[in-house]
């Protein structure tokens, strides 16, 4: 019996579903026995009732979600949501039964490879010789999204679904499967046939690779684009917890089912009571998954004090928790209604101003032993093998699984029932669960007001953060219809996004008189990188900023990555994703942080973002405030992509003008000095908004000695690289630079090359390899992974690129005598026998 718990909160009454008893208590043994003997009565004066009560198969339903679901059923036939509460009954034995059926077939999915719907035994041979999967967790989600499915035909209302667990989609496949809610791909090759069924359970952990090098089966060890109604990969345990409140736009509904390893691994989902507003957030309903295992022993959360323990943690972060059943469909269904009401009663609360931000936000907890409903549940071995062997080569193993199956089977004309009872829509007028918008955002580009543009200076310094700063706050006045996220880890001010900040504020419970804050503020600030970049990568159906440190951007790109790789999967299945592309503006960077020691001089971010796909993933670097201008606009017009740029803080000269900054944030690249001529036998590249400093006083260098060359700007050198598959190829003009502008910005008469970029070079050269002339002629400089409490200069010649360091450089390029380029004293210094501060001022700037 599960302790009552879920009847006593410290919250108001109006945070109360009508239909809860407030004075249950927990623990309670009379209360216990009082609330059994409810329920017999109610099955006593209802058959309809009765007959859902008495379960299917492993699935009971005890005392008090009978209770509870009667008391629902009152509600919705009041509401006139159903005709009449035996519609209510109906509906969650249909669940009952197609949760028993998932469950059955999810165990299938592991061990077999044949399906027999007429549910005899498996043969020897019929089982897989190498079973696979993570059984124990998609057990436990078959059942509870059979609640979600049930939740949806009671109410008339169809939700989305995120699960944190991605590990656990078989229980999801099945069940969609089954009920008929399919992609494509999976409805056109899984028909609920012997044959359809037994190729999905071959399918399954095949490995089976197709000629073009992706996987030759739909399905997944986790959650893809063919699981319908997919949100995220959920490889990456924990950020379901940090995406969720943000996901949904106001008169959206969505269910998460979360889990208690995440709740280990990742911290910050403890703050989404801060963030939630019913101005600007839809319905959420948090469902913790809560089986207590990890692979190898109990959670941390189990050893801490369990349940109780987990339920007093929640209520001091300001959730209202709710105990239900994890073994029984009805009790999610039910969940699901009570944390709804619940949240909309406070929200009309707040509303009222009788109830102050944050709301107590439900929560439900639905314990259940890993692997509930087969042999080996709450076992570490329920986590991925729940039998003590294969039943392949195990008689032992066979009996035991024969046995389990069979009382999870449920016959065909019955399974057809209980599918028909929840494929309700057409009669409620709703949407199938794998078509819900927030499954398939499509926000077209947004209006880009004019650009604040500012003429080339070299005197006059500007800031191209304070560009991205004007640019994106226009661009958000212009487009009050979307939603705005913007994540701060900190610092927005002294990342200098002071306009943004006084415009959108700090989002707070409480605000500060004086300060850019405000309970309805559109920008997430924790200290928690993961937190408030997730905040952006949520808000799908916005427009979103993430602005960071650059070293400490590292600790965002498990979600950002996660974010890449679906957005890919999902294009390559046919259907990109439509949200707007975020930025993740990196500042406060490697060249321009020596102050803060070498923990804050890091590049491997951007290095990072260079390696995976050039179509979904962008890295530009910003080479003063017009190219910084024209980045957020190129942005905002692309679509499913994530946009790392790199952009310095401090006022550095304005090179660009607006043209040739919108030329470079189009192509990727442009030449800033020279005509790409013949007897310009040598190329000076930048990379970054420094380096082209140092490069432009190298070229002055040259020019007063009389050496022709040109310098490249290359904003994104990622297109620039061999195209590494057929996506990056057919999206040449957008990823990949093309040929013919490769080969006027950098010709083959000048094979002399020197870079300079902001990143590591090695990683750097392999990227420009096309344009690698070989070791003699081509020299990248860069970040050498030297630093400390340095200023600009300080950093740069530590890493031994300065101007002077790219003059020694193309002196070896073109096979020229380094005194001709270089005084003795600078020579000492990029040799490192004399003054360095020789090499501070540089030659005279050229005209």
């Amino acid at each position: 019996m599960h302790e009552h718990d879920a009847e006593i909160s410290v919250q108001p009454d109006c945070c109360r579903f009508p239909y809860t008893r407030t004075t249950i208590e927990t623990g309670s043994q009379h209360q216990a026995h009082r609330t059994e003997s409810e329920a017999a009565v109610y099955r006593s004066h209802d058959p309809a009732f009765a007959a859902w009560a008495g379960g299917c198969g492993v699935i009971r339903h005890e005392a008090l979600t009978q209770v509870r679901v009667y008391r629902m059923a009152q509600v919705l036939a009041g509401q006139k949501r159903v005709s009449g509460t035996d519609d209510v009954f109906r509906i969650l034995t249909a669940a009952d039964r197609v949760a028993s059926a998932a469950m059955w077939l999810t165990v299938h999915l592991t061990y077999a490879r044949r399906v027999h719907l007429d549910g005899r035994a498996l043969s020897a041979d019929e089982f897989k010789p190498e079973p696979d999967g993570h059984t124990g967790g998609a057990l436990n989600m078959a059942i509870a999204y059979s609640g979600y499915l049930a939740a949806n035909a009671l109410s008339g209302i169809t939700r989305a679904w995120l699960m944190g667990q991605g590990h656990s989609v078989a229980g999801v496949d099945a069940s969609n499967v089954l009920v008929g809610n399919t992609t494509a791909a999976h409805g056109e090759r899984y028909a609920l046939s012997d044959e359809g069924l037994s190729r999905m359970v071959t399918d399954f952990y095949s490995y089976r690779v197709r000629p073009d090098g992706r996987p030759d089966s739909p399905l997944g060890s986790h959650v893809n684009p063919h699981t319908a109604g997919g949100l995220m990969e959920g490889g990456y345990l924990g950020f379901a917890e940090l995406q969720y409140v943000h996901i949904p736009l106001p008169g959206e509904h969505l269910v998460v089912f979360l889990s208690d390893g995440a709740f280990e691994e990742q911290r910050g989902g403890d703050w989404a009571p801060r963030w939630w507003r019913a101005e600007d957030c839809g319905m959420v309903v948090p469902i913790m998954v809560l089986n207590g295992r990890r692979i190898e022993q109990r959670s941390g959360l189990a050893q801490e004090g369990g349940l109780a323990w987990f339920r007093e943690h929640l209520r001091l972060n300001g959730f209202d928790p709710i105990d239900i059943d994890g073994r029984d469909p009805a009790a999610y269904a039910w969940g699901i209604f009570e944390i709804e009401e619940r949240l909309a009663a406070c929200a009309s609360a707040a509303r009222a101003g009788a109830l102050h931000y944050p709301v107590p936000l439900p929560y439900a907890i639905a314990e259940v032993p890993k692997g509930f409903g087969f042999p080996g549940a709450g076992t570490n071995a329920a986590h991925n093998l729940p039998l003590s062997a294969n039943p392949h080569l195990d008689a032992d193993s066979r009996s035991q699984f024969n046995a389990a199956a069979r009382e999870l089977w449920v016959a065909q004309e019955t399974l057809h029932d209980a599918v028909r009872e929840l494929s309700n829509h057409p009669l409620q007028g709703r949407m199938r669960e794998r078509d819900h918008p927030i499954a398939h955002r499509r926000v077209p580009p947004p209006v880009i007001p004019p650009a604040p543009w500012r003429a080339p200076s070299v005197e006059g310094r500007a800031s191209p953060m304070e560009s991205i700063d004007i640019a994106f706050s226009d661009i958000v006045r212009a487009n009050p219809e979307l939603r705005v996220r913007v994540g701060n880890p900190d610092e927005l001010r002294s990342n200098r996004m002071n306009r943004t900040l006084d415009f959108l504020k700090h989002r707070v419970q409480r605000p500060e008189p004086g300060i850019a804050e405000s309970i309805e503020g559109s920008v997430i600030t924790a200290l928690n990188e993961e937190a408030v970049v997730s905040a952006a990568l949520a808000n799908k159906g916005g427009i979103n900023m993430v602005v960071t440190y650059e070293a400490f951007a590292m600790k965002m790109l498990g979600a950002i990555r996660q974010e890449i790789i679906f957005a890919r999967h999902q294009a390559e299945a046919g259907s990109p994703p439509g949200w707007l592309s975020v930025p993740i503006v990196v500042t406060s960077h490697t060249w321009e942080n020596g102050k803060n020691e070498q923990s804050h001089q890091d590049p491997t971010f951007a290095e990072a973002l260079l390696g995976e796909m050039s179509d979904v993933s962008r890295v530009f670097f910003a080479a003063d405030w017009n190219s910084a201008v024209a980045a957020v606009g190129q942005v905002y017009a692309t679509q499913g992509q994530i946009w790392t740029l790199v952009v310095p803080k401090r006022p550095l000269p304005v090179v660009l003008p607006d043209t040739g900054a919108s030329k470079l944030a189009r192509q990727g690249a442009l030449r800033i000095r020279g005509h790409g001529a013949s007897d310009e036998g040598l190329i000076l590249t930048a990379i970054g908004a420094y380096q082209l400093c140092e490069a432009l006083r190298t070229s002055d260098r040259l020019l007063e000695r009389g050496v022709d060359h040109s310098v490249v700007y290359l904003g994104e050198p990622a297109r620039l690289r061999m195209p590494r598959d057929e996506r990056e190829r057919e999206r040449e003009r957008e990823a990949i630079m093309p040929q013919s502008l490769r080969d006027d910005l950098f010709p083959p008469h000048s094979p002399a090359r020197v870079v300079l970029t902001h990143t590591r070079p090695e990683p750097m050269l392999g990227l420009l390899r096309p344009i690698d002339t070989g070791p003699d002629r081509m020299t990248v400089l860069g970040y050498v992974s030297r630093g400390g409490t340095l200023d600009t200069f300080g950093m740069l010649f530590a890493n031994r690129c300065t101007w002077a360091h790219a003059l020694a450089a193309s002196a070896k390029v073109l096979g020229v005598d380094v005194g001709q380029l270089l005084s003795e004293s600078e020579l000492q210094a990029v040799e490192g026998r004399g003054d360095p501060y020789a090499l501070r001022v540089g030659p005279a700037r050229a005209g």
